[in-house]
Parts: structure tokens; sequence; C-alpha cells
């Protein structure tokens, strides 16, 4: 969506589509305008603001007896990082040194410590003040924009963020400047151009990268006064975040994320640059394509290899079929457009986090599980503190697994001394440090009853595959509607996964009449019992199907190949994916530990069902009849797939659940019905199980069946032979 470079005199190169653009974040609008803003050597900058250090004073960051940060003053002494403090204290005498934070052995919070370079065996880096501080800052912007859609900004790490800044610019340019908004109204195509006697381009102490004479010469256009309206906003937030939180910052202005990066480091510290569109090629030109973002790696060094060069003057007159050619066609022609200064990459407000990570090397090793239980309080203090950055104290963000590496002894000679093994973390609970602490010390558990031993050399804790937008962890009662407001849903169809075929059936589903009243109290204080159950449900050994003596017992044999391992797992030779068990039933494998635990809640379900019929408060249920009795009624299946009949007392021993994965057992059909609707895998888990209690109870032979199995895998013989139109449906 490039403008024309010559329009007819009076026009502007941009036409309505190119404005009407700006307010749908269009990355291919040339009126586009990000800005990045990138911190001033954050971490000394902390430093000296918490002590109050004068700012003309050098001053390193130390992490042990290496510097990790250096204002800039110190830079002028010849001082980098990863200079040692010795070699420091060599350039500058005067120079003041403060290590970072650390959390220590048999401490539960981190803290500043005089001592903390003596010692490296009992100390563990924290970055926790700076990560505080950077979330003030990214505070103090957001609030500081306008709300809603009109705000979009991406931390890009703890010192940067990017901001798009395109729908606030367009909104400015509507209301200061009528015509625009005419051209929208009225549909013009090209707009005219801006007056340049109503307009006066105020760029105040910016660094401007100037245009060639040429282009000095040309009338000013949209694009420069959606630049400087963007210039303007960003000295605005500087200002505001020295202000108030006395840091200083360096900005960039352009057209996309490329050059407002190259912008904000162009003219440290303290200091804003403005690339206008028509001086990009002049200001690449001086620079090297190893400066760029994503070139000064492998693939920077890949380039230089092949053209012997890493001017971008000289990148620049390679031809697109010739970097296609040596680079390949997606990679060639990515670097044609990066070293034009091409960009549309987006402005994404959250950036997907795959893992996080905490270790330590232990010198010299420790020997006791008390030491090791400290470190996991660590680890798990450290991750969650990352995680709170991400959003998930809100459910914004979740892991789902978490994996513990130990390097140490072992009583097997023949075994590796290093080892992982991973779980994944209880779902039905919300996320915490104690969560993870306890799934840390079960996986360590498991560990050693595998032969593992003291002394321990090593220990890391990582999480990973995080889900977004986790809402599990709602409470049961949040999806049931109340009293008089709950009506007669209408029949929903849902589709269904039949485990027992290659095939798939559609299940429809018809939810049940509203009870009478004395009959939904009887329902709520059952839900309370089983949300209360939920809970206790919900600690690893639920989850996982695993207990005390279990961990004592392990006997299934590691996996070969990279050493990962599961908690209560079995690993089957086809997939290798991780499978879990229910201690009280059937050999049925369950994909993941969620599974499991909504299998477990079914149990506890059943068990309520079967003291209600003991009080003989339970209805009889008719064949075919809508109405259900605890939670409602199951619809058999078809075996065609394109049509379902009313449950039958001889049918209904399907198991119900919302959430079932693809990857589902392949022995169990997974179906979908409840007194409650429910999107989130909390409450399918929950309303599976109700539902499979109703079905349970109208079916005699399958209750007696699930208690005389309670307690013992299934050992019954292999069923009859189905005849043709039939199909069987088993508990999960």
């Amino acid at each position: 969506m490039e403008p024309p470079s010559s329009p007819p005199s009076g026009l502007s190169r941009f036409t309505a589509r190119h404005l009407m653009h700006m307010g749908n974040y269009t990355t291919s609008t040339p009126l586009r305008i990000i800005a990045h803003i990138d911190l001033d050597a954050f971490y000394a900058q902390c430093e000296m603001v918490r002590l109050d250090i004068p700012r003309d004073k050098p001053l390193g960051v130390r992490q042990w007896h290496g510097l990790i940060a250096i204002n800039y003053p110190a830079r002028e002494f010849g001082i980098k990082r990863h200079t040692t403090v010795a070699d420091a204290r060599k350039l500058c005498p005067h120079m003041i040194f403060q290590h970072v934070a650390t959390w220590r052995e048999g401490d539960t919070k981190w803290a500043y410590r005089p001592d903390s370079a003596r010692n490296v065996a009992s100390d563990k880096v924290s970055l926790d003040p700076y990560r505080l501080e950077s979330r003030k800052i990214m505070k103090l912007i957001t609030e500081n924009l306008p709300p809603g859609n009109m705000q979009k900004v991406e931390k890009a790490s703890i010192d940067e963020v990017f901001i798009d800044l395109s729908a606030q610019i367009q909104a400015e340019l509507l209301r200061n400047h009528p015509e625009l908004q005419q051209a929208l109204e009225t549909g013009q195509q090209q707009l005219s151009l801006p007056n340049s006697e109503d307009i006066a381009l105020d760029w105040a102490e910016d660094e401007v990268i100037p245009l060639s004479e040429e282009d000095e010469q040309q009338a000013i256009d949209w694009d420069d006064v959606a630049l400087c309206i963007g210039a303007r906003i960003v000295r605005e937030l500087r200002l505001k975040i020295f202000q108030e939180l006395k840091y200083t910052c360096s900005g960039g202005v352009s057209v996309n994320k490329l050059l407002s990066k190259l912008g904000s480091g162009h003219k440290k510290p303290n200091a804003q640059t403005v690339i206008r569109s028509r001086a990009v090629g002049l200001f690449l030109a001086e620079l090297k394509f190893t400066k760029l973002r994503n070139l000064g790696g492998k693939l920077g060094e890949k380039v230089a290899s092949e053209f012997g060069t890493e001017d971008i003057a000289q990148i620049m007159g390679v031809s697109l079929g010739q970097l296609n050619a040596r680079l390949g066609p997606e990679t060639g022609t990515w670097v044609y457009n990066t070293v034009r200064g091409v960009d549309t990459s987006e402005v994404t407000p959250r950036t997907q986090i795959k893992s996080m990570l905490s270790a330590k090397q232990f010198r010299p090793a420790i020997s006791s599980k008390k030491q090791a239980t400290s470190w996991f309080h660590i680890f798990s203090a450290d991750i969650f503190a990352r995680m709170v950055d991400l959003g998930v104290s809100e459910n914004k963000i979740r892991p789902r697994t978490l994996a513990l590496h130990y390097t140490g002894g072992s009583r097997n000679k023949s075994k590796p001394k290093s080892k992982s093994k991973s779980a994944n973390i209880p779902q039905g609970k919300a996320m915490s440090v104690e969560l993870l602490v306890d799934t840390c010390e079960a996986l360590f558990a498991s560990l050693f009853s595998e032969g593992y031993t003291w002394p321990c050399e090593h220990l890391s804790v990582s999480v990973s595959g995080f889900e977004e937008g986790v809402t599990g962890n709602m409470g049961i009662g949040g999806f049931l509607v109340r009293g008089a407001k709950t009506t007669a849903t209408a029949a929903s169809t849902r589709a269904a996964i039949i485990s027992t075929s290659t095939t798939a059936a559609t299940a429809k589903i018809t939810s049940p009449e509203p009870e009478k009243e004395p009959k939904r109290r009887r329902i709520d204080q059952a839900i309370l019992q089983m949300k209360d159950m939920s809970s206790s449900l919900g600690s690893l050994g639920g989850s996982l199907g695993v207990t005390a003596e279990d961990r004592n017992k392990a006997d299934e044999k590691p996996k070969h190949g990279d050493g990962e391992d599961t908690v209560a797992s079995r690993s089957t030779p086809q997939d290798g994916e991780a499978l879990f068990f229910c201690p009280h039933c059937t050999d049925v494998p369950f994909g993941c530990a969620a599974e499991l635990q909504s299998h477990l809640d079914w149990h506890f379900a059943l068990s309520l069902q079967e003291a209600e019929n003991k009080q003989g408060s339970q209805q009889k249920h008719n064949r075919g009849s809508n109405s259900g009795g605890f939670f409602g009624k199951f619809s058999d299946l078809e075996a065609n797939g394109n049509s379902a009949s009313a449950a039958s007392g001889s049918a209904s021993s399907a198991y119900a659940s919302t959430s079932a994965p693809a990857s589902a057992p392949s022995t169990s059909a997974f179906a979908s019905t409840s007194a409650f609707a429910s999107t989130s895998a909390s409450a399918s888990a929950s309303a599976s199980a109700s539902a499979s209690a109703s079905a349970s109870a109208s079916t005699p032979t399958s209750a007696s069946t699930s208690q005389n199995n309670r307690g013992k895998r299934n050992t019954n013989p292999k069923p009859a032979k189905l005849e043709a139109g039939q199909r069987r449906l088993h508990f999960g």
C-alpha cells in the first residue's frame, strides 16, 4: 500500500484509504506510526534511583565477580558489560559497584546483601527488583495513552516497549483537520496536501534524520504531520516517566518496528530520533546490516559470508533473484525488504512465552532433602514472580507442565548422572508458589525412588506449555443459574469423538427441564459437596493418581532418549506421550492430568448419587423421558453418526465431558450434557462428572459394575461382538 511517488500538483501522496487504515492498525498503510521507548542502562538506573546516587557518578551492577550493567558515566572510562570487577576498578578506581539482589538458601524472599559476592554457593541471583520497576513504567505508559482500541502496546523486554500510535494519531488528525474527515465521508480518493500556513512541524529537541536536498524541497505531506504528532506523544511519555519515576529513556519514532528501534538507539542516552519515510534510504545506507533486528546473529553472518560485506548500501545493490538463489526464497525476500527498511510485523500486546527456567549449580554439592526443598521454594518463587508479569494471577496465562532437571549421584552406576522428569501441573487449583513447590517435591521423590541419590550438583525447574485466557479455576458455582432464573434451555448439538471406531458420530443433547424447588435445593447441596471434594482432588496426588506409597514404589523404567519422564504416567512406544491411569477402576489411560481429574470427579459424583438412591429420593427414570434425575439424561449415539436417539437405561454408561481432546483414549466415548452451560475446562470436568452420575443412576448394571471395580483394575473379558447398528459406550 505504498503512496504514489509523484502525485499531481496540490495533491498528497496519500489516499483516504491510507488514512482510514490507520484506525485499523493495518501494517501496510504508509501512514502507520510506531514508537519504541528504551530505558537507558536500565539495571544501573534502577540502582541509582534506589540508592539516590547522582547521575554523573560511574556505577556498575555486579553479579558475583562480573558486571552485567554499567551506566553512561562509567562507559567513558572504557568499561563495558562483562568486564570483571577487578579490571573495572583499575580503569575507574572511584566507580561504585552494587551487587544484584539474591535469594539465599533457607530464606523465602530475595534481598540486597553486602556479602552476596562471597556466597556463590548459597545465593541465587534475583532480577525481581528490576521487574518490579519495569512493571511500574509499563503501568505509567498505559495509563497515559487512550484506553481500549486506541491503545496498542507491546512489551518487548524488561526495559523496552513498542507502541502503535496509528489509531490515536488518526483521531487527532480527523479532529484537527476537518478536510480529512470530509474526505472519508465523501469517499474522496486522493487527499489534498496539508496547508503549510496552518501547520508548523515542531520537532522540538528531537533528532530528525535529514532528507536529501531534492526531498527537502518537497511540500509537507500527511506522513510528516503524523510523525510530528507521534514524536510529541513519545516526548510527553518520556517526560512523564522521568518526572514520576526518575528514569530516563530514549525514543524512536518511524513507520515500523524495525526503524523505530533503530531510532531509539541512534542518540542514546535520553534522546529521541524521528526517521521520516523519505529519509530511510539515507539513514540505512550508513549502517551495517548486522545492526538490524534479527540480522545480528547467524543469519547476518551467513549473509556477510555469501556476499563478502556487512554494508547495507552494498547489499541493496544485490538483486532479489540473487538473494533468493543464495539464501532461499523466503529468507532472500525477507533480507531484501529488511535492508530497505520494510517491516510489516505487528505490534502485539502480548508475546507468547514458551517456557521459564530457574536453576542453580551447587558448589559444593548439596546432600539433604531439606536443602533441596529450600531451593524448590526459591525456584518456584522466582518463576511465579515472572508469571505475575504475564497475568497469571488474573488467569490470563497458565503453564501446563513443570519439569525438574537433576544432576547428581545414582545407586546404579549405569544410569546417567543427569535426569529430567516432568509432570502436568494440577489444573484444579489456582496457580501459586505452593502449588509449584508441591509438584517439584513429587517429581524429586519419584527421582529418588528410581535410584538417584546424593550428592546433588545441579537443580533446575522449568514451566512450559503456557495457555492463554485460562478460566478453568473458576468455581463451579459460577456456571449455575439460581432459583427462579432457571429456564428450560433449547436442545443443542455437540460434536463427540467416538473412540471405539475411527468414524465420528454426532450426539444431540437435550437439557433437562427445571426441577422443583425442593429438588433444586438437594442439587445445590450436592454441588457444594462436590466443589469441596474437587479442591482436595486437585492436589498432585489426586490429579496425577499418585500416592506417597506409589512414589516410593515407582517401578516404571525411565524412557530412553532425551531422559524426560513423567510422574505417575506410562509411555506408549508408539507416540511417547505421557498417559495417566485411574487407580480405582480401569486400565483405560487418560491423555492428561485434567482428564484424569474429571474422571475422579465422576467417581465422587457417582458416590453422591448412590447415597441419594439409598435415601429413596431419586425418582425412577422412564425409558425415552426427556427429564433427568440428578443432572439430566444422556442421548444414546446411533451407529451411523447422523442422528441421536433418547438415552435408554441400558445404554447410559457413557462418560460425558465437554473438554475431551482429540487424543482422548480410544476406548471411551465422550459426549456433552449437563444442567448448566460451560466453556472452560473446569466447568466441563464438573459438568461431565455430574452428568455421568445421572446416567449411572439410571443404569443399575453400570453402577454396580463400577462399584465392584472400585479399587482394582478392570479385568473384564473382551466384550461380545455387537450386532450391526449398535455401538458400545464405556465409562471414561
